[in-house]
């Protein structure tokens, strides 16, 4: 009886998926793909997704161990704000982002002071996707020193390892799996950013227009353009997401 409701699930996400290879001419498809304005977008979309992962990585990684070893008072309200961009419509979180470094925002002005200036530029677009897909790899890799590492670290330290030796020696390599899919899933969802970076870093192609916002763009002039361009976004997620095979996809977290 269950296979019912998961045929239907099934249909319900990859039907609509399918219907995009109805609407487009496969003669045409490869003109289409190959304009400057997608590859302009496909350029600036995995530059940025890059970025913003690394970036997520640098600044989530930490986080993530103090979450999972801290136990200081009110963690779990400081979780629930780590988590917030998981829940808040992308749109919210570009206002929130634009009104704190906009220039009538408070970190905005003082940036202005040394000629700073953040919205509506590259940066913007690596700060929106990073603010909307760090909490995949913070999620990923808290629950993975949970679940995993802390009887060895107890072995370790009982054999004379310091806190830095074990986190090094025993910590890391028990995450790099769990690693590997967080990194996979937080490139993913930075690809496929739209409402936040189009708030706070607007819509310029090669500087801001990345594939999400160049599907939306270009729709409203070139409707065979823009799925083309959707059809392209739909092939690069399921490459980095099939060929990376994260675990946390496959339920191996």
């Amino acid at each position: 009886m269950l296979w019912v409701p998961a045929v239907v699930a099934l249909a319900l996400v990859v039907l609509p998926v399918l219907g995009l290879l109805t609407r487009v001419d496969p003669t045409a498809l490869p003109g289409l793909l190959t304009s400057p304005a997608a590859l302009d977008a496909l350029r600036l979309s995995v530059v940025t997704g890059l970025i913003s992962t690394g970036l997520s990585l640098l600044l989530g990684g930490p986080l993530a161990v103090v979450l999972a070893r801290s136990r200081m008072r009110g963690l779990r309200v400081v979780r629930a704000f780590v988590l917030l961009p998981l829940v808040l419509p992308p749109v919210v979180g570009g206002l929130a982002l634009l009104y704190l470094l906009g220039r009538t925002g408070p970190l905005g002005q003082l940036l202005d002071v040394v000629g700073l200036r953040l919205p509506y530029t590259t940066t913007a677009v690596v700060l929106a996707q990073t603010f909307v897909a760090m909490p995949f790899l913070v999620v990923g890799l808290e629950g993975a020193l949970r679940t995993a590492g802390g009887r060895y670290e107890q072995v370790a330290a009982t054999l004379g390892a310091g806190p830095w030796l074990t986190f090094r020696r025993v910590t890391v390599p028990l995450l790099l799996p769990a690693l590997g899919s967080s990194l996979v899933l937080t490139f993913a969802r930075a690809l496929g950013e739209f409402g936040a970076t189009i708030t706070f870093a607007g819509s310029l192609q090669g500087t801001t227009r990345t594939l999400p916002l160049a599907v939306y763009t270009t729709a409203q002039s070139d409707v065979d353009a823009a799925v083309a361009m959707s059809l392209l976004l739909v092939v690069v997620a399921l490459v980095v997401i099939v060929v990376a095979r994260p675990k946390a996809v496959e339920g191996q977290l």
